[in-house]
């Protein structure tokens, strides 16, 4: 692993170079000098910025990395700063740096986030490559023009006739609890494209913020999974300073080991939450009558995701599901319905991350065949009695 660090901190740079064997970090002490060291470099495996730096800051100093050496955004991009502030990470994440640490930092989980973030611009950078052969479980799917058409006639209608529910569910949601009364987050869909995704709030305004706080609620934590990480806490290690448990390094480990480490880790990239208790009483409504979907509508129309098709998934969630079974489901259309809403809601039994796998699985083989536009129509007509049943998805 091949590193940039730009600063002056050296118990930082130490740090990292006693957490892991054969780690080169290559540090300059400012822009000007590390610019001149990146006319001419190696292939790197990621940058750590100090925030404040001579001239410049860190995400400063970004935006002219981009433009300069690195405008794909292949390159993971991590500033680190003396303090936690909201002035800072704004400045950060408006020159959309990958990510911000505060000191003290673990260098632990510093590099295995680098190698996640790594994995992940790689697995995009061949989505949407212009030779698909890159990565042969990843193919381009494209949009037939009976499917596109029945989506821009139906977004549009529709967004027209409910415009009045909308505004009277923007006014609840507003005179509940404060806050914008939309949400958008990032969300990966057809090809690891990534797109703003848009929703009603139903949750309070720092719901993102408590995710860590009710973990032990989420229904994707199986009792086989709490055992195996109190009795393996080694491996665990292993797996999280980024070894060849989770991504194939020259670290080696028990086959066996590496396999149920995979899995564990896959299954935690889902989360779903029974009586979630983040959800505002005006949430639940919208949620059970799916009313918080509905801006997804615009979605359609700008041709980020379809009526049908697979849940397009969060960023925390897509970057771990980058294995040849899981990447599967990247390759048919993102949509607001599909397989896995209608066969989840009204189950009595939770579903599991390898049933959502082979259901999301199986609709991009039905995306892809002759009669894809009239069994979207099957799932739409399936969908309508699904989305008054009690559970959601």
């Amino acid at each position: 692993m091949h590193l940039l660090y730009i600063g002056d901190d050296l118990k930082l740079s130490e740090s990292l170079l006693r957490q892991e064997a054969g780690l080169e970090i290559h540090q300059e002490p400012n822009p000007l000098r590390a610019s001149a060291w990146l006319q001419s470099r190696p292939p790197l495996d990621g940058i750590i910025a100090e925030y404040q730096l001579p001239g410049r800051t860190g995400p400063g100093y970004y935006k002219y990395f981009v433009q300069n050496f690195d405008p794909q955004r292949k390159t993971p991009y991590i500033v680190v700063a003396p303090e936690r502030t909201k002035e800072l990470i704004k400045e950060a994440m408006d020159a959309k740096v990958d990510d911000f640490y505060a000191k003290p930092i673990d260098p632990e989980q510093l590099l295995g986030r680098l190698r996640r973030l790594a994995q992940l611009k790689a697995v995009m950078s061949s989505a949407t490559s212009v030779q698909p052969a890159a990565n042969s479980q990843l193919e381009e799917y494209k949009v037939g023009f009976l499917k596109r058409s029945f989506d821009i006639l139906v977004a549009l209608t529709a967004l027209i006739v409910l415009s009045p529910l909308l505004l009277i569910t923007i006014l609840a949601i507003r005179l509940e609890s404060k806050g914008k009364v939309y949400y958008i987050s990032k969300r990966v869909g057809t090809g690891y494209k990534i797109f703003n995704f848009l929703k009603l709030r139903s949750m309070y305004p720092d719901a993102d913020k408590r995710l860590k706080e009710f973990q032990h609620l989420n229904q994707y934590n199986s009792e086989e999974e709490d055992k195996d990480t109190v009795a393996e806490p080694q491996e665990q290690k292993v797996a999280a300073s980024g070894g060849a448990t989770l991504y194939g390094d020259d670290i080696s480990v028990d086959e066996q080991a590496h396999l149920r480490s995979k899995k564990q880790e896959q299954a935690r990239a889902f989360v779903k939450f029974d009586n979630d208790p983040r959800i505002t009483k005006v949430g639940h409504i919208i949620r059970k009558l799916s009313i918080d979907e509905l801006p997804q509508l615009i979605n359609v129309l700008k041709g980020d995701m379809s009526i049908v098709g697979n849940r397009p998934l969060p960023l925390y969630e897509a970057e771990l599901l980058t294995t040849d079974d899981w990447i599967k489901r990247f390759n048919g259309p993102a949509g607001i319905t599909g397989l896995w809403q209608v066969e989840a809601r009204g189950r009595t039994s939770k579903m599991s991350p390898e049933e959502r796998k082979e259901l999301d699985n199986k609709y991009v083989e039905i995306a892809n065949s002759k009669y894809a536009f009239w069994k979207d129509m099957w799932i739409i007509l399936r969908t309508i009695p699904a989305v008054f049943q009690k559970e959601n998805v």
